[in-house]
C-alpha cells in the first residue's frame, strides 16, 4: 500500500438566494474560474485560487479536500478505510453535501488487484488541527485479517475571522487598573486563518487616532502615564469575514496614580503641655486614595485630618499619615512628623528595697535610680556625689535615667538623697528617705567578745603545755620549802634512796628562807 497522494482540492460556490422585487422565486447562476494546474515544490506553501465570475451579491464558497489513498498488488482485493485524528471517517459512497468518497480496482498484468480510494471531504474550522490517515483492510489465509496504515498529514486551513477579544495584558488588577509607570501590553485576537492584519487605535473626541497596524495584535506602553488613560480600540482586518461578525472591539484603559502627601506641618511639630493641634494631611490620587493616621504602628486616626487635644507627654512620638488605594492594593505612599511636647520635667523614682522601719543598718550599700523625660531633654542631678551620667532609657522613648549607689549612714537616715530633674520649663524633685538606721554598736561587741574568748583559749593552751614540758608530768603539784626536813620524813631522791631535798632554787636563797621562819612551808604550782 502506498501513502496518500498529496491532498487534492476542489471549489465550488453554493447560491444562497438572489431576491428580485419582480420575480422573487427566481436564481441565477454560478460560475467559478480555477487554475487548470498548479506546480509547486513539496514542503513549499501554496495559494489556490478560486474565483466566481459574474457580479452576484449572495453567495458561500466552500472549499472540499479531494485526498487519494492507492493499495497496488494485493489479492484479493483490500478495503480501504479513511481516518481523522484516529477514528473512522463515516462517509457515503454516495456524492454528499458534507462528504463522500469513491473507489475504483483495477486488475494488473499479473493478475493481482489494486485499489485507489478518494476522499471528498468539505472541512470545517475543526478540521485546523486534525490530522488524517488511510488504512488497508485485508484478509489472510486461515481466517487471518491484516492492516497497513499510511503516513499522517495535517492541513493548513484557511477560514475568516468568526469572533475578537481585545483586553489588558499583565500587569493589571482584577478591577482593569494599571499603575503609572508601569509597562502595559494591549492584546487583540481574531479567529480566523491565517492571522489577519490588526489595527490598533486610541479615540480621541470620537476620532481614531491609528497607534500601530501589525499581524501579532499587540501594542506596548511603555511607562504609561495617567494623560495615556482613555479608549483604546483593535480592529481586524479580515475582508473575507462574515457581514455580521463584529472586527473591531473597544477597551477602556484606566492609569492608577498616586502623588506624594503634602502635610500641614513640618518634620516636627513642638507643643506646650496639655495644648492642641490639628494636622492636615492632602493627596492626589486615582482611583480616590483612602487615608490613615498611625504612630508607632497603632492606628490612631482614619481621614485627611489629625486632631491632638490635650497632649501629654505620652503624645510624644512619630505620627504617620498613610495615604493607599483599596484597588490597588501594591500602590501606597506615606509621610510622617515627630511630635516633641515641650513641659517641665516629669520624675519617676524607684522605690528603694522594701525594709520595716529600724531594720537599716549602718553600712547597708542601696542603689538609687531617678527616670525623667521632658522636652528639652531633662538634667539629672543628686544632692551627693556618685551618680552616674543620664542615658536613655530604651525602650521608653524621651525617658533618661541615672543611678546612685551608696551605703547607708544615720546622717541619711536624718537628711535622706535627694534627686532633681531639670530643663528650661522648671524642674521635679524627690527625696529618698531611709527611716531609723541602727547602729552596728551590738555587732561590733559580739566580735570584740569572741576575739576574747579565743584569746583566753589560747593562753590556757599554752600553760598547759609549759607545766607539762616543765614537771614532766601532767596538771600542777605541790612543795613543801623548808629550812631542814622534819624528823622522821626523809625524802626521797628520783632514784628512790633517801637523801636530802636539794631546794636550792626554791628556797629562793638563804635570806628567803630564813623570812620565812624555821619549819614553815609555801606551795608552789
Amino acid at each position: 500500500m502506498e501513502p496518500p497522494d498529496a491532498p487534492a482540492w476542489a471549489c465550488g460556490a453554493l447560491l444562497l438566494a438572489v431576491l428580485l422585487a419582480a420575480h422573487p422565486d427566481a436564481q441565477a447562476e454560478v460560475h467559478l474560474s480555477v487554475p487548470p494546474l498548479v506546480e509547486v515544490m513539496r514542503g513549499e506553501p501554496v495559494t489556490l485560487d478560486c474565483t466566481p465570475t459574474g457580479t452576484h451579491d449572495h453567495y458561500v464558497l466552500e472549499w472540499f479536500l479531494i485526498a487519494t489513498c492507492h493499495s497496488r498488488n494485493g489479492n484479493p482485493a483490500p478495503k480501504i478505510t479513511w481516518y481523522r485524528n484516529g477514528q473512522p471517517l463515516a462517509v457515503p459512497v454516495e456524492m454528499n453535501p458534507e462528504g463522500y468518497m469513491t473507489s475504483r480496482t483495477v486488475k494488473e498484468a499479473s493478475g493481482l488487484l489494486s485499489l485507489m480510494s478518494t476522499l471528498y471531504l468539505r472541512l470545517r474550522k475543526a478540521d485546523r488541527d486534525a490530522s488524517f490517515h488511510c488504512a488497508a483492510h485485508y484478509s489472510l489465509p486461515e481466517g487471518h485479517h491484516g492492516r497497513l496504515d499510511s503516513r499522517t498529514f495535517q492541513l493548513t486551513l484557511h477560514y475568516p475571522t468568526e469572533h475578537v477579544q481585545f483586553w489588558v495584558g499583565s500587569p493589571s488588577t482584577p478591577a482593569g487598573w494599571v499603575r503609572e509607570g508601569d509597562t502595559v501590553q494591549l492584546l487583540c485576537r481574531g479567529d480566523g486563518s491565517p492571522s489577519p492584519e490588526y489595527t490598533l487605535f486610541r479615540l480621541q473626541d470620537k476620532q481614531e487616532e491609528v497607534l500601530n497596524v501589525n499581524l501579532e495584535g499587540n501594542l506596548t506602553l511603555e511607562g504609561v502615564t495617567r494623560g495615556q488613560s482613555g479608549t483604546y480600540g483593535c480592529r481586524v482586518e479580515d475582508y473575507d469575514a462574515a457581514e455580521d461578525v463584529q472586527l473591531s472591539k473597544t477597551l477602556e484603559l484606566r492609569v492608577a496614580y498616586l502623588d506624594p502627601l503634602e502635610l500641614s506641618e513640618g518634620k516636627e511639630l513642638a507643643l506646650p503641655l496639655n495644648s492642641s493641634a490639628t494636622v492636615n494631611c492632602s493627596v492626589q490620587g486615582l482611583p480616590t486614595p483612602a487615608l490613615r493616621w498611625t504612630k508607632d504602628s497603632v492606628p490612631v486616626s482614619s481621614g485627611p485630618m489629625l486632631s491632638l487635644s490635650s497632649i501629654t507627654f505620652d503624645s510624644n512620638g512619630t505620627y504617620v499619615c498613610e495615604a493607599s488605594l483599596p484597588t490597588v492594593p501594591v500602590l501606597s505612599r506615606t509621610r510622617n512628623f515627630t511630635l516633641l511636647v515641650q513641659g517641665s520635667p516629669e520624675l519617676k523614682a524607684a522605690d528603694t528595697e522594701p525594709k520595716a522601719d529600724g531594720s537599716w543598718r549602718e553600712g547597708d550599700e542601696v542603689t538609687l535610680i531617678c527616670s525623667a523625660r521632658g522636652h528639652p531633654e531633662p538634667k539629672l542631678t543628686w544632692s551627693q556625689l556618685g551618680g552616674s551620667p543620664a542615658e536613655r532609657v530604651p525602650g521608653r522613648q524621651g525617658w533618661v535615667s541615672s543611678s546612685l549607689t551608696l551605703k547607708v549612714t544615720s546622717a541619711l537616715s536624718r537628711d535622706g538623697i535627694s534627686c532633681e530633674a531639670s530643663n528650661p520649663h522648671g524642674n521635679a524633685r524627690h527625696v529618698f528617705h531611709f527611716g531609723t538606721v541602727s547602729p552596728q554598736t551590738s555587732q561590733a561587741g559580739v566580735a570584740v567578745m569572741a576575739v576574747a574568748v579565743s584569746v583566753g583559749l589560747l593562753l590556757l593552751v599554752v600553760a598547759v603545755f609549759y607545766c607539762m614540758r616543765r614537771k614532766g608530768g601532767p596538771g600542777c603539784r605541790c612543795r613543801r620549802e623548808k629550812g631542814a626536813p622534819p624528823p622522821g620524813e626523809p625524802e626521797l631522791s628520783h632514784s628512790g634512796s633517801e637523801r636530802p631535798e636539794q631546794t636550792g632554787l626554791l628556797m629562793g636563797g638563804a635570806s628567803g628562807g630564813a623570812r620565812g621562819g624555821s619549819g614553815g612551808f609555801r606551795d608552789e604550782c
